[in-house]
């Protein structure tokens, strides 16, 4: 309850009173220390402890010796100036004054005199206050004559202990795994090419179409290639200088580049068939090989292997990391490259895989092999290449990377290979797994053969192969071949299109299936091609194949029809021919590689 006013004697006593107290005080007290220094110190303690993350709860430390206020302050009226003088300090001056003698009694004599007046005061101020009971006044009386003790001395404050933040690690630079290949090749090509696939530009060159090849021809657009991937009508390649190179279609970004051109109309009553037309209508940006758009690719990053599909194409780094671009392909059309990308245009990192050490690739379906023996697939899946089963057509899950399973005997796989719907693993001990697409036993098993879209979902040892000692495999859409490490070479699978290379007199009643028509149809279990020895290589594309010999020598056979036997025939080659044109007759071949309508071979580059 707020004190009643005072009256104005009272009221002018207590002035005459202040400021006689005032006065006294100002001579005989010191003045006291400031506080805002100590409160600073306690902010800062504070502040201090909230921002240190979990350090301990500090003690408050004992108020400083002169000047700390009482938490509640009774109230009292508000008395302008110095701090009141007790009655015991009244009467303790007294004793003093009775004791000191000489000049100082006259002094001490009228400070007494001052703290009666003083003293006198208060007492006035008392009465008047009669708002206050007597409890209140006994209480504030009581404050005045208390003389507190002195103050223990503050407790030493322990520095607050901020917590140890860990040094930054280096992110170390990921191991190498994989080795860069560096023999040089010269590209020569052959075949239809009239979607750019030879990748000899869009023009004549020394009065030469770059489309309808029929014999290997080199590629002068290409220099320093280390490595070359066929895709269905795209091709990809990897120069020394460490640059992918492409060309091709690129109508669901299988080239990892914008290849946009706004030419390719031609005036309808031209002769478009004229010998001296040097244009032939072919966008120039994607039939001539040009860099792939790495943009977002890290600086430094080094390729070693390239592989292709139909509609896609994904490279693999030193470290083991896996890139890809373009998109799969399904029965009913885009599958999509990723569950949340439909076509993708230039290379993206596949976060799912790591520590890779090689790629195989299908018509739509991609596998890895990682360094811990774990394969992994992805891509389209009806006809069982991902070896799991699919709950929708199209399920999205397709596209993402997911493990095969064991392979059977805990083999531990050393190459892998693809049809353009079945599989091979090729293991250390020269065995042969398979599973995938086995209608017309491309796999070299005979279950499921003759079946509409007969398969064998998970990998199973082909037995037909068993003690072959396998060295390469591959696969082309519905026919398979291989060779041996004494150089044998093997095929099996689709004959009606001369597929599997052999004559007529290897098919019998036991090792083949026959049509209606008494014709043969599938070769059941790899047979050795007569005529041919000492091959190292083997390539297939979709229904033609070739094999590569130790001394260099490339023999090609199967459908014809656009020159991608390279044998400057459409007929069907029947059995492995000589390819013996001016062009390569003296000439190494290192490689060999094939999509539908065309063919690329390698050649040791010539000084």
């Amino acid at each position: 309850m707020p004190p009643k006013k005072a009256t104005a004697s009272a009221t002018a006593t207590r002035e005459t009173a202040t400021k006689k107290r005032a006065a006294a005080t100002k001579k005989a007290t010191p003045a006291p220390e400031d506080p805002e220094p100590e409160q600073k110190k306690k902010a800062v303690t504070k502040k201090t402890a909230a921002t240190t993350k979990k350090a301990p709860a500090t003690k408050k430390a004992a108020p400083a010796a002169t000047t700390a206020a009482p938490k509640k302050p009774v109230p009292v009226k508000k008395v302008t100036g110095a701090k009141k003088t007790s009655a015991k300090s009244q009467k303790a001056s007294e004793e003093s004054d009775k004791e000191n003698v000489g000049t100082d009694a006259k002094a001490k004599a009228t400070k007494r005199k001052r703290t009666a007046e003083q003293s006198e005061a208060e007492d006035e101020q008392d009465k008047e206050a009669e708002a206050e009971t007597g409890d209140e006044v006994e209480k504030r009386a009581t404050k005045r004559t208390k003389v507190s003790p002195a103050p223990a001395a503050p407790k030493k404050i322990a520095p607050v202990k901020a917590k140890k933040v860990p040094a930054v690690k280096k992110v170390a630079a990921k191991k190498v795994i994989n080795e860069v290949p560096t023999e040089v090749m010269d590209i020569f090509v052959f075949g239809e090419g009239s979607s750019g696939e030879l990748g000899l530009g869009s023009v004549k060159y020394e009065g030469k179409k770059p489309i309808d090849v029929k014999r290997p021809r080199i590629n002068h657009n290409l220099s320093g290639i280390v490595q070359v991937a066929c895709g269905g009508m795209h091709v990809a390649a990897l120069t020394k200088e460490n640059k992918i190179m492409t060309w091709g279609v690129n109508d669901q970004g299988a080239l990892g580049r914008d290849t946009t051109w706004e030419g390719g109309l031609r005036d309808m009553d031209e002769d478009s068939d004229s010998e001296d037309d040097d244009d032939t209508g072919l966008n120039p940006h994607e039939s001539t090989p040009a860099e792939v758009d790495v943009s977002e690719v890290p600086e430094g990053t080094k390729w070693v292997q390239i592989v292709a599909s139909d509609s896609a194409t994904f490279a693999l780094t030193e470290t083991g990391e896996v890139y890809g671009w373009g998109t799969f392909r399904s029965n009913e059309g885009i599958l999509g490259f990723s569950r949340s990308t439909l076509i993708q245009n230039k290379p993206a990192h596949i976060p799912e895989l790591s520590k890779v050490k090689q790629l195989a690739a299908g018509s739509n379906h991609i596998l890895a092999l990682d360094e811990k023996n774990k394969i992994y697939a992805w891509g389209a899946g009806q006809q069982a290449q991902l070896a799991r089963r699919l709950l929708e057509r199209d399920d999205a899950s397709a596209l993402y990377p997911s493990g095969v399973g064991s392979l059977p005997g805990r083999a531990k796989a050393e190459k892998l290979s693809c049809g353009s719907y079945h599989c091979f693993v090729l293991d250390t001990k020269s065995n042969v797994i398979g599973w995938g697409l086995n209608n017309y036993a491309e796999l070299g098993i005979e279950a499921e053969v003759g079946t509409d879209g007969g398969f064998i979902l998970k990998p199973q040892l082909v037995d037909s192969l068993k003690d072959k000692q396998v060295v390469e495999i591959a696969g082309g859409e519905h026919h398979s071949l291989a060779c041996t490490a004494d150089g044998e070479l093997l095929t099996w699978g689709r004959i009606d299109g001369h597929q599997v290379g052999q004559p007529a007199d290897t098919f019998t009643q036991e090792n083949t299936v026959w049509d209606e028509k008494n014709q043969p149809r599938v070769l059941l279990e790899p047979s050795a091609v007569p005529g041919i020895s000492d091959v190292v290589k083997v390539a297939a594309g979709t229904d033609h194949s070739f094999a590569i010999t130790k001394d260099g020598k490339v023999y090609s056979w199967g459908f014809s029809a656009n020159y991608q036997t390279g044998q400057g025939t459409t007929e069907d080659v029947k059995v492995p021919t000589l390819i013996d044109n001016s062009a390569i007759r003296d000439r190494k071949i290192i490689f060999a590689g094939a999509g539908g309508q065309y063919s690329i071979l390698g050649a040791e580059a010539e000084e």
